[in-house]
C-alpha cells in the first residue's frame, strides 16, 4: 500500500447510477502503523458492501490499528452498524479498530445501540493515532 491511497471507486464527483448517492468512502491513508479510512455521507444498507470492502483494505496487513474518521457522516444505520462491528472482530487480538471525530448524527447512534461501550471513541483522527488501546 503507498503513502496515500485512493480506491479507485472513490470519485467524490461521482454521484452513482441514480445521481443521489456519494461513495462513501473519501480514502485510505497510511500512517505509520495505522491505516485511516475516510468516510462520508450516509452509510446504509445500499453502500454497506462499498464500506465493508474499504474496510477489509484498510485491516489487510495486519495494521496496529485502523482508524475510521466519521467526520463526515451524517448517518448511520444497522447495517452499517454490523459492518463495523464484523471489522473489528477481523482484526487479529493485539490490533484496534478506533471510530474518530463522530458528529452529533453518528454519536447518537452509537450511543442508542450501546456501541458506544463496543468501540473505541476518539474525538479526532489524531487523538485516535495518539491514543494508547
Amino acid at each position: 500500500m503507498t503513502e496515500s491511497e485512493k480506491p479507485p471507486s472513490a470519485d467524490p464527483d461521482n454521484a452513482g447510477a441514480s445521481g443521489l448517492r456519494q461513495d462513501p468512502i473519501l480514502g485510505i491513508e497510511v500512517v505509520k502503523a495505522a491505516r485511516i479510512l475516510r468516510l462520508r455521507g450516509e452509510l446504509d444498507l445500499y453502500n454497506s458492501e462499498r464500506v465493508r470492502e474499504a474496510l477489509s483494505d484498510a485491516c489487510t496487513g495486519d495494521p496496529e490499528r485502523v482508524v475510521i474518521d466519521l467526520s463526515d457522516v451524517e448517518f448511520i444505520d444497522s447495517t452499517a452498524l454490523g459492518v463495523l462491528i464484523e471489522a473489528s472482530k477481523k482484526l487479529s487480538e493485539h490490533r484496534a479498530l478506533i471510530l474518530a471525530a463522530p458528529g452529533p448524527e453518528a454519536r447518537r447512534v452509537l450511543e442508542i445501540s450501546g456501541l458506544d461501550r463496543h468501540f473505541t471513541l476518539r474525538e479526532s483522527v489524531q487523538d485516535a493515532l495518539d491514543s494508547e488501546f
